[in-house]
């Protein structure tokens, strides 16, 4: 098991005054890279060792009283192109989160993926053990009809290798949820100038799954989200990224749970039902 600990910032709190949930994926961002940098597979980091999806649990909302977070990383199953890394994510000893990252070594020039060496493939495989597996969301794909939010990219959203970094796909995929509910609830919906929500949010599970990579440009990107199925405090959103030119570069899967002013799991709003009438997804199951 490797451990890595991870001060917070300030800015990584949201509205709600917690970690933002896509802060966390850079949290365990920030694991992964130590890792790789501390052993004999350091030579992969900027070389083509890119991030093929991840899977979120998010157990107990996070704030700034916990100062730093301990993320403990171990390697998964081992391909000859693949890897899967676990995490488990400690905040003064409490459990707060679990996820997996399967990441995959990519050639640039040849735009294809390429096999691990064997001496990288060894190495990693001498630490492979079982991670915990977290439940599968489904599979769900985002129809005609779909709740359309245009979003411009960043220059600071890139990485070193040129390209928008995978942790930034959910801020763009949180955006989109954002505005969603603020414009399809009656009242604020997000804590906003001092004034306190009628409806919270948290964020109990969030997949997502990388199609393609998203550079630089003026053009504006798109995320598209419909509604997949909808519980008695919960809500399963499925979501698009769409690059300028309009081809997907993400697909991922969110469980929100819905809250009242106190953040006490509440029935959903009524005004759900509506949407799901008007933005369903469809399972590919």
């Amino acid at each position: 098991m490797f451990t890595y600990d991870v001060p917070l910032r300030w800015l990584d709190l949201d509205a709600q005054g917690h970690v933002n949930n896509g802060k966390l994926v850079d949290v365990l961002q920030e694991a992964r890279v130590a890792f790789t940098l501390a052993g004999p597979i350091a030579h992969l980091l900027g070389n083509g060792i890119i991030v093929v999806g991840h899977r979120v649990e998010y157990l107990r909302a996070v704030d700034f009283a916990a100062s730093v977070l301990r993320v403990e990383l171990q390697v998964g199953k081992v391909t000859p192109a693949r890897f899967t890394l676990g995490y488990e994510v400690f905040a003064d000893a409490v459990l707060v989160a679990r996820a997996q990252t399967v990441c995959c070594l990519f050639d640039f020039e040849a735009q294809r993926p390429h096999r691990l060496e064997a001496e990288d493939r060894a190495f990693l495989s001498s630490l492979s053990t079982e991670v915990v597996e977290l439940p599968d969301l489904g599979s769900w794909s985002v129809g005609e009809r779909a709740h359309v939010t245009p979003l411009n990219v960043r220059w600071s959203d890139l990485d070193s290798y040129g390209h928008v970094n995978n942790v930034r796909f959910y801020d763009y995929v949180g955006e989109a949820r954002v505005r969603l509910m603020a414009g399809l609830l009656p009242g604020p919906s997000i804590r906003g100038n001092g004034e306190g929500p009628e409806h919270t949010w948290l964020v109990a599970r969030q997949d997502l799954s990388y199609l393609g990579q998203l550079a630089f440009t003026l053009e504006q990107i798109s995320v598209r989200t419909a509604i997949a199925r909808l519980g008695r405090t919960s809500v399963t959103l499925a979501q698009t990224i769409l690059d300028a030119s309009g081809r997907p570069a993400s697909v991922s899967t969110t469980v929100l749970v819905h809250g009242d002013a106190h953040g006490r799991p509440s029935p959903l709003p009524p005004e759900l039902s509506d949407a799901a009438g008007r933005w369903p997804a469809a399972s590919r199951r």
